[in-house]
């Protein structure tokens, strides 16, 4: 997979502190957040529905007789969480920072190196034991080229939601406690969505040309990726304690438990790649071969590593 990395504009450590929660609006997904409460289906134009009293009858009538009433329920949620967003506006409930940088790297085998000044952290990266639809076994290590390349990682996290949603809990409101957190978990995902829109554009600046909608943007149609630790692509949990120094979490107010968990909750931690034929994968189930050499790696033992990845193991 070679290519011509593009050098970013912007190199090193970059943080943003109170950003605009109107500009990161637009950037929810709300098929997620629906998903989160169980609300599975396609709401589209429910915005217009919801704000829109003469719209709501014409556009329940889209769906099916059995639909209508999860549809009405998603409506109402909505609303709802509408409602809960202008008061994190008015009340000035919620604070968003980010912490972000694009560093020198290079890959070497599975093993993505990552230098910042006289510091250089290793990322082992796990690779695929079956092949992808297009036939091949991916590592995320293979977007990164052996030499002069460029590696991003970013945190992003929405402050204030777990004291705001107390408040609720104490008047035994779990509704509007729930409708808090998930809400802020949506956020979260929203900023990061902003901040790789920003990257692509700006910061690293390898995609200044993009024209895409937000729609676009959040069915994945942009150069790059940004996948986040824990998920497929990155599986092992335990890298989030290699990227907390590198992006020192504890400025913008991010906190990590023993078990690799974020504080606040509603927080997200990931890499950027640029490559041109990056793209999302799942790793899935590894062997007793791959998994002790990854641990070794690692620098842990196999035991250690079924801790953070059971459910590839």
């Amino acid at each position: 997979m070679s290519y011509i990395p593009h050098t970013p504009n912007t190199l090193g450590l970059i943080q943003l502190n109170n950003i605009d929660l109107k500009e990161l609006v637009p950037y929810i997904d709300w098929t997620f957040f629906f998903m989160a409460w169980r609300l599975t289906g396609k709401f589209e134009d429910i915005a217009t529905a919801a704000h829109c009293d003469g719209c709501k009858v014409t556009w329940l009538q889209k769906y099916s007789l059995e639909d209508r009433p999860k549809a009405e329920e998603a409506l109402k949620l909505y609303k709802d969480a509408s409602e809960m967003l202008l008061t994190f506006y008015n009340e000035k409930v919620l604070t968003v920072n980010a912490s972000f940088g694009m560093f020198n790297a290079f890959a070497k085998d599975d093993d993505i190196y990552i230098k910042d000044n006289d510091q250089t952290i290793v990322i082992p990266t796990l690779r695929q034991q079956h092949h992808s639809t297009d036939g091949f076994c991916y590592a995320l290590a293979d977007f990164v080229a052996p030499a002069d390349d460029y590696v991003g990682a970013f945190v992003t996290t929405v402050i204030g939601g777990e004291a705001f949603a107390e408040k609720f809990e104490k008047k035994d409101d779990i509704y509007q406690s729930i409708l808090v957190k998930t809400l802020c978990d949506r956020i979260a995902e929203a900023v990061a969505e902003w901040l790789h829109f920003k990257v692509r554009k700006e910061y690293w600046g390898y995609a200044a040309d993009e024209n895409l909608s937000i729609s676009d943007m959040l069915k994945t149609r942009f150069s790059g990726i940004r996948p986040a630790v824990g998920y497929p692509s990155l599986p092992d949990q335990s890298i989030i304690f290699t990227l907390a120094p590198l992006l020192k979490f504890e400025s913008i107010g991010v906190e990590l438990t023993e078990n690799g968990a974020m504080y606040p909750n509603a927080s997200v931690c990931g890499l950027y790649f640029a490559h041109p034929q990056s793209k999302y994968f799942m790793v899935g189930k590894i062997d007793q071969t791959q998994l002790e050499s990854y641990a070794s790696r690692r620098g842990k033992t196999p035991e250690q590593i079924r801790k953070w990845m059971a459910a590839n193991v």
